[in-house]
């Protein structure tokens, strides 16, 4: 598998506060972009995947909704988080 427990835990760490603390936003936004780099980086070999390409469209989607939850919490954080993370917007 491409993303280990230990990998996992230490996004976790540095943007959620502590490994175990998975329910922060900015630890499931910097979860779910490093997933959607994963998927990216899959798409350019194969390119006709549509079914990985589906999930990508949903795992973007997902990540915008937190990013709008977390501007609208907090706009310190969310513009330290796409600076941080190298997010477009």
């Amino acid at each position: 598998m491409y993303l280990t427990k230990e990998a996992k835990a230490e996004i976790f760490k540095k943007h959620g506060g502590a490994e175990n603390n998975t329910g922060s936003t900015e630890g499931q936004i910097a979860l779910f972009t490093h997933r959607i780099n994963h998927l990216t980086q899959h798409l350019k070999k194969n390119h006709k995947d549509y079914n990985t390409e589906r999930s990508l469209v949903k795992m973007v989607g997902k990540r915008r909704s937190l990013l709008d939850y977390l501007k609208k919490k907090d706009i310190v954080k969310y513009r330290e988080l796409i600076k941080e993370l190298g997010i477009r917007k």
